[in-house]
């Protein structure tokens, strides 16, 4: 049965006392100091593995401290696993007794089952108790919207179209190998889609590129075609071996799903190529393996393949909350929901606000002032005074440079956490590898935060 914590450490467990090992130290006391923060992860563990025969495998606490060092030094699981066996100060903030350490399969099975939900849970508590230690009260917040990368290559509808159907041929390959029938019709295109793929990318000429694409677009017809055909006879296929069968049947409904996703990439690359239509970003599938992304344009930047976050900040530099959102909403739709989410947060309202000039518009301003924030400032006035906004110009402009600093620590998000680019698959993996990133800074920016008051 899974155990929650270690309950007695060996005398190895000693961080050794250099500046990394210092700022594991401290952070390893915070974690101590808020115990409740296991009982969630172990919740998830418990759900992920009902199991109570066998092994224990890695506790709760474990399984914390693991994933918080694969973000906190930006490692891959292959890394963390090397780390774990090389690093002392590693397994000695991890809780790893002595012998063998975690493997990479394991690691990543424990890690992926803390939900996203689990994440901000811990975070919650992290903001909480930097308010109980009087770090982070929460009066003064500054709030700022930044975009996450997928990990996609760049979405062109021929790469798009030679991904869906180099999938779907080879999982009709495995269900063929499995179901030999004569019904079963199946032929492999991928040298020709490959050919066209250059064709079109190498094209000098308009016409000779949607002739290309003209001919791709007839071999995702016909494989399309196949994989229709293939999924009742793979979900009705029956074997004397059990594992076939479910094989089998597994193979039909990847390829059920796949379909779907499939038909709109053809659908829109018609749309665009042949009939020159313009298609909306919100009907665009920009990735055959993570559909959840979405195209984020903000101003003149250049446009961006993921999902857009809304991040609040502290006085202190912790981020107090992160909201990530579908599609490509306005930021000034997001102010009363950050606002909210801090009062839930503090169990009040702050009482000076800082925002980028996009949250800006006289109908959040009303609604702030009557929430009972007597100081708010946008970054870009947009035709609001900032007499309106704050009780005076040397308050605005305090705000104003105040709300510069999330800047920062978005930048140090990205280039210190790995936020740049998600590289968890799904949309529930993208939530909680955002999630565990924001975790890990924060317990950062708390150790450094103890380790100066020292």
């Amino acid at each position: 049965m899974r155990e929650k914590r270690v309950s007695q450490l060996r005398l190895s467990h000693t961080i050794p006392q250099n500046e990394i090992g210092k700022e594991l130290e401290a952070i390893s006391r915070i974690i101590e100091a808020n115990p409740a923060i296991l009982d969630r992860v172990l919740a998830d563990l418990i759900v992920a593995k009902c199991s109570t025969t066998g092994r224990k495998g890695m506790t709760a606490e474990q399984v914390l401290r693991c994933a918080l060092l694969k973000q906190w030094r930006v490692l891959s699981y292959e890394g963390l696993a090397f780390h774990l066996e090389d690093s002392r100060a590693f397994r000695a903030f991890a809780r790893l007794s002595g012998g063998r350490t975690p493997s990479t399969s394991t690691l990543q099975t424990n890690i992926k089952s803390l939900s996203e939900g689990t994440w901000e849970v811990i975070n919650q508590n992290i903001v909480c108790y930097a308010a109980r230690e009087d770090m982070e009260q929460g009066r003064k917040v500054r709030m700022d919207s930044t975009g996450v990368e997928s990990n996609i290559h760049y979405p062109a509808d021929s790469t798009l179209l030679q991904d869906a159907i180099r999938v779907i041929t080879r999982w009709l390959a495995n269900g063929k190998d499995l179901c030999p029938v004569p019904d079963y019709p199946f032929s492999d295109h991928s040298r020709r889609v490959k050919k066209r793929v250059l064709q079109i990318q190498n094209s000098r000429k308009d016409k000779e590129r949607r002739k290309a694409y003209q001919d791709l677009l007839l071999v995702a017809e016909l494989v399309l075609r196949y994989a229709l055909r293939a999924i009742p006879i793979l979900k009705a296929y029956e074997s004397e071996l059990i594992e076939e069968q479910w094989k089998a049947r597994m193979i039909g409904e990847k390829l059920e799903e796949a379909v779907c996703l499939f038909d709109r990439l053809v659908d829109q690359t018609e749309r665009r190529v042949i009939r020159g239509e313009k298609v909306p970003a919100a009907e665009k599938l920009v990735s055959f393996f993570e559909s959840h992304t979405d195209i984020i344009e903000k101003g003149d930047r250049e446009t961006l393949f993921g999902h857009k976050l809304f991040l609040a900040g502290g006085g202190s530099g912790l981020i107090l909350d992160c909201v990530i959102e579908r599609g490509n909403p306005a930021d000034s739709e997001m102010f009363k929901p950050l606002v909210e989410r801090q009062k839930q947060i503090f169990n009040r309202a702050p009482r000076q606000t800082s925002a980028d000039g996009g949250f800006a518009s006289q109908d959040n301003l009303k609604w702030a002032k009557e929430k009972g924030i007597k100081d708010v400032s946008f970054s870009k006035r947009r035709g609001i005074s900032v007499l309106d906004m704050v009780k005076s110009n040397w308050v605005y402009k305090q705000l104003r440079n105040f709300r510069a600093g999330i800047e920062a620590n978005i930048s140090r998000l990205k280039r210190a956490f790995g936020l740049s680019r998600c590289t968890w698959r799904g949309w529930e993996g993208f939530r909680r590898h955002v999630w565990s990133a924001v975790v890990a800074y924060n317990l950062s920016v708390l150790a450094r935060l103890k380790m100066a008051q020292a």
